[in-house]
């Protein structure tokens, strides 16, 4: 049997019917594009975040770029944020015609280092992008400083931290306005590409409405300011409320994953497990720990069937598609070393005691011998 980082099989087994149901509440509806199911997601998806507004949308990248746009984010505008994320953080900024600006990353827990911030600003700048990542928050409240001190807006990227609290206070609260991915991997995921964008903001919410659908606000042909086809699909809408109730045993269930492997593999010479920063409640959307021969190991792996992946073996400011931006080899040095000793082991609520037991029996054994 082949272990992978993620499978969601044996979570559809035990919420099949609940699941199928929901999928039988759209079809008999009558409405299959934006109806009661986005409807009501959005509701209570803002519910959940105690903020006022939520808007559904086709993906977490157009979550990201649609929430920029709404904060005013075009042509020649600057946005800061890291190089260590996934791409679609970087493609949605380019995609407005904007430029992303980076900063490097704590060694530490791999967060942006908002202390490098400030010295990035100019006056292009528009916007403020952290990346709470793997499952934790960026420290929001210099940050959020350094922002009012420059009259800009912050937009936090949650893609990877759906139930995730810093000083209390939830990921996608603590900024103008937050985008969400609900890619089937994510700590609250769909069955396919979905998306949302949260805020505080009725203003804000009006234009992401808009630009979601378009451009369009009441009437259809009515074309206000040009948009987007963006619009959050029924199907997952009805899919996301259903398990956005379970959202909360999601993250315990993967906390209690994260406590075995550290109680397993704590004594480990060489090997970081994940690093809590001051403040934060971890909901582990990927379990990323360090070795210096990380290569070695995932070959090693391989003869016990166990395939890991690596989140994220290319920073973005060295790949191809972004070398006009010119930062050169060195450039991050942070972000560019955790690149080449990063992995990360199997994480998902579901994952039985024996499956995790399998990596970490071939993990311990792998690094025994080197």
């Amino acid at each position: 049997m082949t272990t992978h980082v993620w499978d969601y099989l044996t979570e559809y087994a035990a919420e099949r019917t609940d699941l199928l149901d929901a999928v039988e509440t759209v079809l008999g509806s009558g409405q299959l594009v934006l109806g009661k199911s986005v409807r009501g997601f959005e509701e209570e998806f803002a519910a959940y975040h105690s903020l006022a507004h939520c808007v559904g949308v086709d993906n977490g990248t157009n979550a990201v770029k649609l929430g920029l746009q709404a904060l005013g984010v075009g042509p020649g505008d600057e946005v800061i944020t890291v190089s260590n994320t996934a791409a679609p953080t970087v493609i949605a900024i380019d995609a407005l015609g904007a430029t992303p600006v980076f900063v490097d990353v704590r060694g530490e827990d791999f967060l942006m280092d908002v202390s490098l911030v400030e010295a990035a600003v100019t006056e292009r700048t528009k916007v403020l992008l952290p990346v709470h990542l793997y499952g934790q928050c960026v420290d929001m409240a210099p940050l959020r400083e350094i922002a009012d001190r420059h009259g800009l807006k912050v937009l936090e990227d949650c893609a990877q931290a759906h139930g995730a609290r810093h000083h209390g206070r939830l990921a996608g609260t603590m900024s103008d306005a937050a985008a969400f991915s609900f890619y089937p991997t994510k700590v609250l995921g769909a069955y396919g590409d979905a998306g949302a964008v949260v805020t505080a903001d009725e203003s804000v919410d009006a234009t992401l409405r808009r630009i979601r659908y378009y451009g369009m606000a009441e009437q259809y042909y009515v074309v206000e300011t040009p948009g987007h086809n963006s619009r959050l699909d029924e199907l997952q809408a009805e899919i996301l409320r259903r398990k956005l109730t379970r959202l909360d045993a999601y993250v315990a269930g993967r906390r209690a994953v994260a406590d075995r492997y550290r109680e397993a593999l704590a004594d480990v010479p060489e090997l970081v497990l994940p690093p809590l920063a001051e403040g934060n409640d971890h909901v582990y959307y990927v379990y990323v720990v360090r070795h210096p021969r990380r290569d070695e190991i995932l070959d090693a792996l391989k003869a016990y069937d166990i395939r890991l992946n690596i989140s994220y073996p290319w920073p973005v400011h060295t790949m191809s598609g972004f070398a006009r931006l010119g930062y050169g080899a060195g450039s991050l040095p942070v972000t560019e070393r955790l690149a080449g000793e990063i992995f990360s082991l199997p994480m998902y609520p579901s994952l039985s005691r024996e499956e995790q037991d399998r990596t970490i029996t071939a993990l311990r054994e792998v690094l025994a011998a080197r």
